[in-house]
């Protein structure tokens, strides 16, 4: 797969040429990017996936939910919708996307929606709150938000910045001069002080103002998607895990420091579960070779598993919450960005 990426390189470089001067019209005004008198907030990377945008999103709602009047606002990946839609709790995946409806279950009160063109999205719900969270709308640049918060995965930094097809970025590096807050996300606990200035040096080549902030993942208990049996202690069962999201290393990481047995079906981000996959899931389940064992998943799988197809098998999946060092200071700074 490594070699067949850099046999790709050519389309690399044309992929690049081609995103360069897209920004450069950008940022010369050729393209014109519109504000609005709402606040907005932009929760971005530039790389595909995995750098934990919704879980941040989650964030700010718990956070900021009690000063504003707010709604999230997302594409909705994987929808079979067009346009702009509100988010309810009978939805579907089919016709929001996995994470916003994650969000809307995780938060009812608040206003989710989607819409593929965010500046129509900011249109609409403009009339009735102060406060929009654009996830995953950094490179959306028709959008110029009141505040744009970067994500970096913490691993991500650490290895050459290349563009799609060969690397994993999907925009140049030298646009992280846009943002106003960059947010390393997914670090260890124990980060090296040479490998911050590693990444703080990258950063400072293409942005001097914005502070830098790091965070962690926090696991919390795992909770029933299909069953009522009380788990105290994971680490007395086998696991059969289940993924459908862009990077399930730190989530591996976790269990493994926690001594848990598991086997792991890994699948792409935002996969679509068919009935072969569901056949191989309880093909495997049925392989493990102990009488206490479960399925195990992330929450954002867990909107897209059909549990009827899992009928007798006990499936749990894992909620995550953003663990941000120095969270006061990140706070304060957000808001201030609002208030100017």
């Amino acid at each position: 797969m490594l070699i067949l990426r850099w046999l790709l390189l050519p389309f690399t470089i044309l992929y690049t040429l081609i995103i360069w001067v897209r920004n450069q019209c950008y940022d010369l005004g050729i393209f014109q990017s519109k504000s609005f008198p709402v606040n907005t907030i932009v929760i971005g990377n530039l790389a595909v996936g995995g750098a934990g945008k919704s879980p941040l999103v989650q964030f700010l709602v718990d956070k900021l939910q009690h000063q504003f009047k707010l709604a999230t606002l997302s594409r909705g990946y994987g929808r079979k919708t067009k346009g702009f839609r509100k988010v309810e709790l009978s939805d579907t995946v089919e016709s929001v996307g996995d994470e916003p409806l994650q969000i809307k279950k995780n938060h009812p009160h608040i206003t989710v929606a989607v819409d593929e063109n965010r500046a129509e999205g900011i249109e609409i719900l403009q009339k009735d709150h102060d406060l929009i969270l654009l996830d995953d709308a950094f490179q959306h640049r028709k959008v110029k938000p009141t505040c744009s918060i970067l994500l970096f995965d913490y691993y991500s930094l650490l290895n050459p910045i290349l563009l799609l097809p060969t690397g994993n970025f999907r925009d140049t590096f030298d646009q992280t001069k846009r943002a106003d807050i960059i947010l390393i996300t997914k670090c260890l606990s124990n980060i090296r002080p040479e490998e911050k200035n590693h990444i703080e040096q990258k950063i400072r080549k293409h942005n001097a103002k914005a502070t830098i902030f790091y965070s962690n993942i926090k696991y919390l208990p795992i909770k029933p998607l299909s069953s009522d049996i009380s788990v105290d202690n994971l680490s007395d069962y086998s696991l059969l895990l289940i993924t459908g999201i862009a990077n399930p290393a730190p989530l591996k990481e976790h269990l493994i420091n926690l001594g848990i047995s598991f086997q792991h079906i890994a699948y792409p981000d935002h996969h679509d579960f068919q009935a072969k996959d569901y056949k191989k899931m309880i093909s495997c389940y049925e392989e493990v070779a102990s009488q206490k064992k479960l399925i195990l998943t992330t929450e954002k799988d867990a909107q897209r598993i059909d549990i009827s197809q899992l009928a007798n098998i006990p499936v749990y999946y894992i909620p995550i919450e953003t663990n941000i060092i120095e969270e006061n200071s990140f706070l304060e700074q957000v808001v201030e960005k609002l208030s100017n």
